[in-house]
């Protein structure tokens, strides 16, 4: 008989992506603690509840605004606050973008994601990354943008020029979240998140493991992403990329089998979102990348480079699914 949490509803397929219990951290803390083969079979059961497991969402993610950040995020090259080697650069025409979105579409992708490091766009910003997005969405392609902090109005306005997705990550525990982050707290990415919804837009929104914290600080994370209502339609759960000239450039590494066990447990707390295993896919094996797919992952980016590191070639990635037996999710037409 497979171990199950204690108190835990039994699974059935729902109907929209709204909470279906409150997760106590406690909860999900038993979670991480099963036998990690039993957690991995339950989540597996979770998945295919609601998803076919054969089929992976392929998102391409292109920075369009890069470096001189004015956040202070522990973990982030585009900071200004570090010395990381990364340039600044104004945001890109929509000609160019509009050109890569092409590519990413003709390679298989469905979403393109765009990310611009803001603390949060001026309303000058939001007319031109509109017309970006309009764009981009002309080509058929599901539209997502990372641009910071919005003010009144601003999730309107992009929801209006055809963005589909806005991705604003809780990053940690939010008992955490003060030690990585000092520039913002979390409160302010949790207003962001209600304008977003109130707006109509769909929610990308994960965290990062990998920066020190404990299993528990891990499992806070997952609670404060599964007890969102309405749950994210997307979760990217991004291993940590160390990079040379940020605070955790020495982080301890992380277990692969933690790192599987935190996919495995955000499967089974939002059993209807898409879980992306974003980034640091770079530096995993293929073995440890198929037992995310088996735990509920059902996402990746998909492309050369994620904003500014680097993520595995196309090619890899079409011979690891056609390995797996993973096919590319295709959107259907309106």
């Amino acid at each position: 008989m497979i171990a199950t949490v204690q108190g835990m509803q039994p699974l059935t397929r729902l109907q929209s992506h709204a909470v279906s219990q409150y997760w106590r951290k406690c909860q999900i803390e038993e979670l991480f603690d099963l036998p990690f083969l039993d957690l991995v079979f339950q989540a597996a059961q979770v998945h295919r509840q609601h998803f076919n497991p054969q089929q992976i969402q392929l998102s391409t993610l292109l920075s369009i605004k890069t470096g001189g950040c004015p956040e202070d995020c522990e973990y982030c090259p585009q900071s200004a606050h570090y010395s990381t080697g990364v340039e600044k650069q104004q945001i890109l025409d929509v000609a160019e973008i509009v050109a890569k979105a092409k590519i990413a579409q003709s390679r298989g992708a469905s979403r393109f994601c765009m990310g611009a490091a803001w603390r949060g766009p001026k309303p000058d910003d939001v007319k031109q990354v509109a017309e970006i997005i309009a764009a981009v969405k002309a080509l058929g392609l599901e539209t997502c943008g990372t641009f910071g902090m919005l003010q009144n109005g601003m999730a309107e306005d992009l929801k209006q020029a055809g963005l589909d997705y806005y991705n604003h990550n809780l990053d940690t525990d939010p008992e955490r979240y003060s030690d990585i982050i000092h520039t913002r707290a979390h409160e302010d990415r949790m207003d962001t998140l209600a304008k977003v919804r109130d707006a109509g837009l769909k929610v990308c929104c994960g965290g990062i493991v990998g920066m020190n914290e404990t299993r528990a600080e891990r499992a806070g994370l997952i609670a404060s992403l599964a007890n969102l209502d309405p749950q994210p339609e997307s979760v990217p759960i991004n291993q940590l990329v160390k990079v040379e000239g940020t605070p955790l450039a020495d982080a301890q590494d992380l277990d692969w089998t933690e790192f599987v066990r935190t996919i495995a447990v955000a499967r089974i707390t939002m059993p209807q979102s898409y879980v992306r295993l974003s980034a640091g896919r770079g530096q995993m094996p293929e073995a440890m990348q198929a037992m995310c797919f088996m735990a509920g992952a059902n996402s990746i980016f998909y492309g050369d480079k994620l904003l500014t590191t680097d993520n595995p070639q196309q090619d890899h990635d079409q011979l690891l699914m056609h390995k797996l037996d993973l096919q590319p999710l295709v959107l259907e037409k309106a």
